[in-house]
């Protein structure tokens, strides 16, 4: 399987292209789902001339499959469960609360590693380009889409350089626009489509929101 994207910035890049609809545009925001869609969506904020915040969401790795997301969890306590996968593999109530709980925590010391100082964005009333590196399951981002909507957004778009053809369509039954650049017919998982799918660090997040916010 080749190789679709150099690297995450690059997929950024190439994804920009496609939403050049927004740019300069003050009621549009980028979130970006960290830590993998946070180069991502920096190239495209930097593109569009937009504010860049993050949106804390953590997928709850499947036991055994951490690649297979069993639900995932948002800020303010949003879970969506994937029932496909918690019943086909038998995984038990139990072993899906220790999930939340230990990601609940990991949540929590994200947002004051990445906040520091800075409070989340205003999406009330605004149009949000939600951004990741890719879509397996789509578990993940369907969280962040029903957290977002809790908070009064005019618009919520879902964007990435890579999903599966399932996720794209389960997408679309949610948010208000979708962009999905590719859609192999094979999907097994994102990092398979990046030549360099090195695990992004806090640093790096902290570095590009902090760019981002003298940039802008």
């Amino acid at each position: 399987m080749h190789a679709l994207f150099a690297d995450r910035p690059s997929a950024g890049h190439a994804l920009a292209e496609y939403l050049t609809g927004y740019v300069d545009r003050d009621d549009v925001i980028v979130l970006a789902l960290p830590r993998g869609g946070v180069p991502v969506a920096f190239e495209v904020a930097q593109r569009l001339g937009v504010e860049l915040d993050v949106f804390l969401v953590r997928k709850l790795g499947a036991p055994g499959h951490a690649e297979l997301a069993m639900g995932a969890l948002a800020g303010g306590g949003t879970l969506v469960r994937n029932d496909q996968v918690i019943y086909g593999l038998g995984i038990e109530e139990e072993t899906i609360a220790q999930a939340v709980d230990a990601e609940r925590r990991e949540l929590a010391r994200r947002e004051g590693a990445y906040r520091v100082s800075r409070t989340a964005a205003d999406v009330t009333g605004r149009v949000v380009l939600l951004i990741d590196d890719g879509m397996a399951t789509g578990a993940t981002m369907r969280a962040a889409v029903d957290a977002i909507r809790r908070r009064g957004p005019a618009h919520v778009v879902v964007a990435v350089p890579v999903a599966s053809e399932q996720a794209c369509r389960q997408m679309r039954l949610v948010a208000d626009g979708v962009v999905c650049l590719n859609t192999p017919s094979t999907f097994f998982s994102v990092g398979q489509y990046y030549a360099d799918f090195s695990q992004t660090t806090d640093d790096e997040v902290r570095e590009l929101l902090r760019r981002a916010v003298i940039t802008k």
